[in-house]
């Protein structure tokens, strides 16, 4: 997992939160450019992108995403791409080295292209690691 960097940023996160670097996640410009819009759309620009890694699907994890106002205690703040992810300490260990892309296309979406990933299943939507 990457270390900590310390707590240097934007006011809206509370104490305990802490800064890692793209070796954790980072995202592409057309994400950054989506996660962008929608932030605005909901009245956040100064929001954050949650990447959580949960339990489900036919593979056993799932990605979850979420937009939110800022960090919670002991998530990573990641600044990359000109947006803010922010991902708790469990799910670190699953997406370290990941790249979030977004495809505008019928079958598009998020995409989440995970080194740690051993499987996946047909439809792309769950994982193994």
């Amino acid at each position: 997992m990457i270390a900590p960097t310390g707590n240097t940023n934007k006011a809206a996160a509370p104490a305990g939160y802490r800064t890692s670097d793209e070796r954790l996640i980072k995202v592409t410009p057309a994400a950054a450019q989506r996660v962008t819009m929608l932030l605005q759309k909901q009245g956040r620009p100064n929001g954050v992108l949650r990447v959580s890694v949960v339990g489900g699907g036919c593979s056993g994890l799932q990605y979850k995403m979420d937009l939110q106002d800022g960090p919670a205690n002991r998530d990573f703040l990641v600044e990359t791409g000109g947006i803010r992810v922010v991902v708790d300490p469990k799910s670190a260990l699953y997406v370290t080295g990941s790249e979030l892309d977004y495809i505008d296309s019928l079958q598009g979406g998020f995409k989440v292209k995970n080194p740690n990933a051993a499987t996946s299943c047909s439809c792309g939507e769950s994982f193994s690691a």
